[in-house]
C-alpha cells in the first residue's frame, strides 16, 4: 500500500500505538504475499494432484471396472509414496519455519518516542526506520535525517555506491554500506519497488540443478510417451490379438505402471527434506533446497578472511607515533565519535581509544566503505584527519613507512595510517596531500578450528581460496598461520586489470585488496573456468560475490543483506560447520544416485518391453500385481533404505548419464531375459501362465542381482537389507504363488529358468563392460577434439 509521502511522521517520536492500529486497519502493513516456505495447502496438492497421480487414478479405475481387485495392490505403493512425501513436507515446514524465525530480519523503528525492534512485516506506512551500516532496507523510504552510502546492485544490477541524503529515495532490496539515518516508509507491502520488479531477493537463490532437471526431463519424456502408448498396446490386445476386455486392461495397466517411476520424485523429495533436516540439527539453515545438491559438487570454495578463518573480532595491538606533537588516541576518539561506522575495526578503534580528551568540532566527513578503504573527518580550524589503507590514503609512498607496514603485515596484522592535511573535504574529496602522523596496528585472532577445516576440504579435493579487502601480505600471514597449503601464492588484487581476473583467480589461493566487484569477477571466472563454486561470506561488501557463486553461505550474525542472499546460513556462526554440510550434501545426491538407478531400471525395462510388446510380443508380460511384488521388493523399500545411509564420495559426472549408465545393463539383461523365455515359447509348449511366472521370476532375479550390485561393498545394514529382500520375494513365490497369479512350473522349465538365472550376472556384465568401452571411447574422442 502507499500514499503522499507529503505526510511526514515526526522524528523525534514517530507514530503512536494509534497510528499504527489505523494503519494496519487500513491495510498499510509490510505483509507481503510471498511466503518463504510452501503453505500446508500449497503441499498437499502438489503432493495429491500430480500428472502420475492421475494416470495411476484412471488405470485403478479400469482395475476396478473388470474387478480385478488384487492388482489394485499397486495403489498401496502409490498411497504410501502419497503419505510418506507429505509427512516429510510437513515435518521438514515445521523444522525450517521454526528455524527462520531465527533470522527473521529485524529493523529498529521509532513509535512512542522509543526505538523497538520489529520484524520487517511489522512495519506500517510512515514508520521512521533507524538505518545503519549493513541495514537492507525492507521497505521503500526517503531519507529524514542523516546520510547514507547505499548499495542498489540487488535492484538495479549496478555495483556503484549511490549517496542518499535528505530527501533522496530509498529503494527495498537496496543495503546501506555505511552511515546512519532516519528514514520514512512511503510505500509497504507489494508496493514495494522490490516486490514489483524481483517479488523477493531469494530470485537470486535459484540456480541450476541437474538433479532437478534430470528429474523433470524424466518425467516429461515419461508422461509424453505413457498416454499414447496405452492407447497402443490396448487397442493392439483389444482388436489384434483379441484377448479380451479383462485381459487387453489388465496388460496395459501393467505396461504402464512398470514406465511410471513412481517413488523416484517422492525418494528425492525425502532425501533433500531430511538432508534440511539434518542440516537443522547442526544449526544451519536451508534456504535453497537444492543448493544441497550444489555443495555434494562444488571443487572451489571461496571465503573472506574475517568472520570464518578469523574470529572477525578486530583487537588494537599497538600504534606507532612519528610525531609526538601529536596525540593519536585523542584525535581517533573524535573522529569516532562523528563517523557512525560499526564495522569490528572501528569497534576495536573505539574500545582502544576511549573517551576524547577535546572537543573538536566536526565539518565534514567521508564514512569508510569497503570500496574507498579509509574514512575521513575535517574538524574546524583543524583541518582533514584520514583513516584507512596507507595504498588508499596517500598518493606517494614512503620506504620508511612502508618498510614498516610490510613488516607487520608479515605478522598477520592490519596496518591502518593516520594522516592529515590543513586542507578540509570538499565535496566528497579528501585534501591531495596528506601527512602521515602515524600507524594503528590491529590484529584478527584466527579461530581455533580453522586450521583443520581447511585441511578437510583440501583432502576432499576442493580447491580454497581466500578473498579478502585487505592488504593482501595481512592476508597472506593469517592464511599461514591457518596452515592454508599454496598460502604463499598471494597476490594484490588492486594491480590487477579486469582482464587478468580469468587467468589470475586460477594461479593464486589467496586474494588481497579485492574490491567488491572483483569479487564477484573472480566467482564469474571460475565459473566460466569450468568450476562449482561456494562462496562463505558476512558483510555487505560479499553480496555480489554471493549471487554469483552456485552456492552462498552466510552466518547468523551477517549483515542482513549477506544473510537473505544466502543458500545456507549458519546459525551458530561456526565455519567448523562446513565440513558436516558438504558430507551431507554428498550424503543426499550420492544416495538419491544409486537409488534413482534402481527405479530407473524398471521404467527403462517396462518402456522397452512396451514397445515391443506392441511390434513384436504378442503379449505384456506382466500383471500389475507382479510388477507389484518385484518393484517393491528389488526396488521401492531398498531405495529408501539406502537413500538414508552414510555415503560421503565427492559427486561427479552429469546425474542422469550416471543413473542411466547404473541402470541400463539391468534394463537390457530384463529385457534379454524376457526375449529369452519368448523365443522358448515359440519351441515349447508354454502356457501363457507358465511364460508369465518365468518371467517374474528372471525379471526378479536380474533386479536382485542389480540390488547386490548397488549393496556392494556389503555393511552390516546392507546385508541384512539384501537377505530379507531375497527371503521375501522367496517366500512370496513359494507360500503364495496364487496371490500373484503364479503358477508351479513344469520340470523342464523349471530347468530353462534356473539356466537363465545363472546366465544373468555374466550376461550384465558383459553389458555393462559394453557400455564402459563406448564411455571410454567417448572420452577419448572428446579429449582429441578438444
Amino acid at each position: 500500500m502507499a500514499r503522499n509521502i507529503d505526510n511526514h511522521t515526526s522524528i523525534t517520536y514517530g507514530l503512536s500505538a494509534k497510528e499504527v492500529n489505523q494503519r494496519i486497519e487500513a491495510g498499510f502493513s509490510n505483509q507481503q504475499s510471498n511466503q518463504e516456505t510452501k503453505s500446508y495447502q500449497d503441499i498437499f496438492r502438489d503432493n495429491i494432484f500430480t500428472l502420475f497421480n492421475l494416470i495411476n487414478a484412471i488405470l485403478a479405475g479400469l482395475i476396478i471396472f473388470i474387478g480385478s481387485f488384487k492388482n489394485l495392490l499397486f495403489l498401496g505403493v502409490v498411497v504410501s509414496n502419497l503419505v510418506i512425501g507429505i509427512v516429510q513436507e510437513l515435518r521438514a515446514k515445521k523444522v525450517l519455519d521454526r528455524l527462520r524465525l531465527i533470522t527473521q530480519p529485524y529493523v529498529q523503528v521509532l513509535r512512542d518516542g522509543n526505538i523497538v525492534e520489529l520484524t520487517t512485516q511489522e512495519l506500517v506506512l510512515d514508520d521512521i526506520m533507524l538505518l545503519a551500516s549493513g541495514s537492507q532496507i525492507c521497505a521503500d523510504a526517503f531519507v529524514c535525517e542523516g546520510r547514507l552510502e547505499v548499495n542498489e546492485s540487488l535492484v538495479t544490477g549496478e555495483s556503484d555506491i549511490i549517496i542518499k541524503q535528505i530527501g533522496d529515495t530509498l529503494y527495498s532490496g537496496s543495503f546501506v554500506v555505511s552511515g546512519n539515518a532516519k528514514v520514512q516508509v512511503y510505500h509497504v507491502g507489494d508496493d514495494n519497488y522490490a516486490q514489483t520488479i524481483v517479488k523477493d531477493a531469494k530470485v537470486f537463490r535459484k540456480h541450476k540443478s541437474q538433479l532437478r532437471d534430470s528429474i523433470n526431463f524424466i518425467i516429461k519424456t515419461i508422461g509424453i510417451i505413457i498416454i499414447p502408448m496405452g492407447i497402443l498396446l490396448f487397442s493392439k490386445q483389444m482388436f489384434l490379438t483379441q484377448s479380451g476386455l479383462e485381459d487387453s486392461i489388465v496388460s496395459t495397466v501393467a505396461a504402464l505402471i512398470g514406465m511410471i517411476p513412481e517413488g523416484l520424485v517422492l525418494l528425492t523429495s525425502i532425501a533433500l527434506a531430511v538432508g534440511s533436516v539434518n542440516l537443522a540439527r547442526r544449526k544451519t539453515l536451508v534456504q535453497e533446497l537444492y543448493c544441497i545438491e550444489t555443495l555434494a559438487r562444488v571443487d572451489v570454495l571461496c571465503l573472506d578472511k574475517t568472520g570464518t578463518i578469523t574470529e572477525g573480532n578486530m583487537r588494537v595491538e599497538n600504534m606507532i607515533l612519528y610525531d609526538e606533537r601529536w596525540d593519536m588516541p585523542d584525535i581517533l576518539s573524535n573522529m569516532m565519535k562523528v563517523l557512525t561506522d560499526d564495522n569490528a575495526t572501528a569497534l576495536a578503534i573505539r574500545q582502544f581509544a576511549k573517551q576524547p580528551k577535546t572537543n573538536k568540532i566536526a565539518v565534514h566527513s567521508i564514512p569508510f566503505s569497503s570500496a574507498r578503504k579509509l574514512s575521513a573527518v575535517s574538524f574546524q580550524e583543524e583541518g582533514t584527519y584520514t583513516l584507512g589503507a596507507y595504498e588508499f590514503v596517500c598518493n606517494q609512498e614512503d620506504p620508511t613507512i612502508r618498510k614498516q607496514i610490510d613488516e607487520q603485515t608479515k605478522l598477520g596484522n592490519r596496518v591502518l595510517v593516520l594522516a592529515h592535511s590543513d586542507d578540509d573535504i570538499l565535496e566528497e574529496t579528501l585534501p591531495h596531500k596528506q601527512k602521515v602522523l602515524g600507524l594503528l596496528i590491529l590484529s584478527d585472532p584466527i579461530r581455533k578450528e580453522a586450521p583443520q577445516t581447511l585441511d578437510y576440504f583440501l583432502a576432499q579435493g576442493v580447491d580454497v581460496k581466500i578473498i579478502s579487502g585487505d592488504d593482501s601480505k595481512t592476508v597472506h600471514a593469517i592464511a599461514r598461520k591457518a596452515h592454508l597449503k599454496s598460502y604463499d601464492r598471494y597476490i594484490d588484487m588492486s594491480t590487477v586489470e579486469d582482464s587478468q581476473i580469468s587467468e589470475v583467480v586460477e594461479q593464486y589461493t589467496v586474494f588481497g585488496r579485492v574490491s567488491p566487484q572483483q569479487k564477484k569477477m573472480m566467482l564469474h571466472a571460475l565459473k566460466e573456468n569450468g568450476h562449482i563454486t561456494a562462496m562463505i561470506g558476512d558483510g555487505v561488501n560479499d553480496v555480489m560475490a554471493l549471487k554469483e557463486a552456485d552456492c552462498s553461505i552466510s552466518v547468523a550474525q551477517g549483515s542482513e543483506a549477506a544473510k537473505n542472499i544466502a543458500n545456507l546460513v549458519l546459525l551458530n556462526n561456526n565455519f567448523a560447520n562446513m565440513p558436516h554440510i558438504v558430507k551431507e550434501g554428498r550424503r543426499v545426491i550420492n544416495n538419491i544416485q544409486r537409488s534413482a538407478s534402481l527405479f530407473l531400471v524398471k521404467t527403462t525395462f517396462s518402456t522397452l518391453l512396451s514397445f515391443l510388446t506392441l511390434f513384436f510380443m504378442r503379449n505384456y508380460p506382466f500383471e500389475p500385481i507382479q510388477l507389484t511384488l518385484i518393484s517393491t521388493l528389488t526396488i521401492g523399500i531398498p531405495s529408501f533404505f539406502l537413500a538414508l545411509e552414510a555415503n560421503y564420495a565427492r559427486v561427479e559426472g552429469n546425474f542422469l548419464i550416471n543413473v542411466f549408465s547404473k541402470a541400463l545393463p539391468g534394463a537390457l539383461c530384463v529385457v534379454l531375459s524376457i526375449l529369452y523365455v519368448n523365443m522358448l515359447s515359440l519351441v515349447l509348449p508354454l502356457s501363457k501362465d507358465v511364460i508369465s511366472t518365468m518371467c517374474v521370476i528372471m525379471t526378479a532375479a536380474t533386479l536382485i542381482v542389480v540390488l547386490y550390485r548397488v549393496c556392494t561393498p556389503f555393511s552390516k545394514k546392507r546385508f541384512l537389507l539384501f537377505s530379507i529382500m531375497t527371503s521375501a520375494f522367496l517366500l512370496a513365490i513359494l507360500c503364495i504363488p496364487s496371490f500373484f497369479n503364479l503358477v508351479r512350473l513344469p520340470l523342464y522349465a523349471f530347468i530353462l529358468t534356473l539356466i537363465g538365472i545363472f546366465a544373468i550376472p555374466f550376461v550384465m556384465n558383459a553389458l555393462r563392460q559394453i557400455g564402459h568401452f563406448f564411455h571410454l571411447k567417448e572420452r577419448i574422442l572428446r579429449i582429441a577434439k578438444s
